[in-house]
């Protein structure tokens, strides 16, 4: 659950941008929305970043924990290219297009959340006594 409160968190911290996308073009936005924008991020990888170390460690047999770690860790370095790919559709002087970027990635963020929330009984039962 605590990975799907992570996800949660990111997607809330990607919806806040919405709005703030929108104020771009009066040239209102304060630097406040990004103070709301790595706070409910750094919840949401306090979340995430430490239940995950811990899982993989616990679930991977002995002898391949650190194969499985290097997969976690080749994991995120797939999510950093993804989002310097994701950059290259920034344009801060186009706010619709700003507000689709943010929104997209908010949309796809919390459509991972209902399914990772659906899926972790399935995941609570395969991890059986690993707690």
């Amino acid at each position: 659950m605590k990975f799907t409160f992570g996800l949660l968190f990111i997607g809330l911290a990607y919806s806040l941008m919405i709005p703030a996308a929108m104020l771009t073009a009066q040239g209102r936005v304060s630097f406040w929305w990004l103070v709301g924008l790595y706070f409910l991020e750094v919840c949401g990888e306090m979340c995430l970043s430490p239940v995950g170390l811990s899982t993989v460690t616990k679930l991977a047999p002995a002898k391949l924990v650190g194969l499985m770690m290097g997969a976690w860790f080749l994991a995120t370095s797939l999510g950093n290219k993804l989002a310097g790919y994701l950059s290259g559709f920034f344009v801060a002087s186009d706010a619709w297009r700003l507000t689709k970027l943010y929104g997209g990635i908010a949309a796809g963020l919390l459509v991972a959340t209902v399914i990772l929330a659906l899926l972790t009984p399935t995941i609570k039962k395969l991890m059986g006594r690993v707690t």
